[in-house]
This record gives C-alpha cells, sequence and structure tokens, in this order.
C-alpha cells in the first residue's frame, strides 16, 4: 500500500498547506534552484480563481452564440420556405394564363 502523506503532515495539492522545498546537503550553494514561494503559488491560486470565474461568463456567451445562430438558422429556414411557396403559387398562376391563353387562341 503506497502512504502519500502521514497524518502529522498530509499530502495535498493545496499550495498554502505545502511545505517549502529545502535545499539539499550534497549540491554547493547557488547551484540548486531557489525555493518555491508561497507568494508566488498565491498567484497562480489567484488566477485560477479569477479563470474559474470567468467560466460562467464563457459557457454563457458560448450559450448565447448557439442561440444566435439558430435563430439565423431558423429565419432562413422560414424565408426559404416562403419563397418556395410563392413560387409554386407563381407557377400555378403561369400554367392558369397558359391555359386561358390556349383557350382563347383555340375558340
Amino acid at each position: 500500500m503506497k502512504r502519500i502523506g502521514t497524518i502529522d503532515r498530509p499530502h495535498t495539492h493545496d499550495p498554502r498547506n505545502q511545505a517549502p522545498m529545502s535545499v539539499p546537503t550534497n549540491e554547493p550553494v547557488g547551484s540548486a534552484t531557489p525555493n518555491v514561494t508561497i507568494i508566488g503559488a498565491n498567484d497562480s491560486r489567484q488566477n485560477r480563481t479569477r479563470e474559474m470565474q470567468l467560466i460562467p461568463e464563457a459557457l454563457a456567451r458560448a450559450h448565447m452564440h448557439d442561440r444566435l445562430r439558430e435563430a439565423d438558422a431558423r429565419r432562413q429556414a422560414v424565408r426559404l420556405a416562403a419563397a418556395r411557396r410563392m413560387q409554386r403559387r407563381a407557377e400555378r398562376a403561369s400554367m392558369r394564363a397558359r391555359r386561358a391563353l390556349a383557350m382563347a387562341v383555340m375558340h
């Protein structure tokens, strides 16, 4: 069984609760990267919270964009159906006029 933390020092992903890294003793001074600071962790935490707060806004924008696109598609479909109706009506009127002309010529 793998132990990630202990009761005294539980493992956590929260940067504020993690112990700062210590410089290893076998490396010369100045060769290792500096210790992890809590300030940087708080900054990244703050950015994450800001991003998290903006997620609903982005979702709402995407939702509205989808709704507008659907409404445009519906309007276009309605216009197309009306145009087809008018075209059929015009074709029927044209056929009636041709029939009336043919009847007038034949008599």
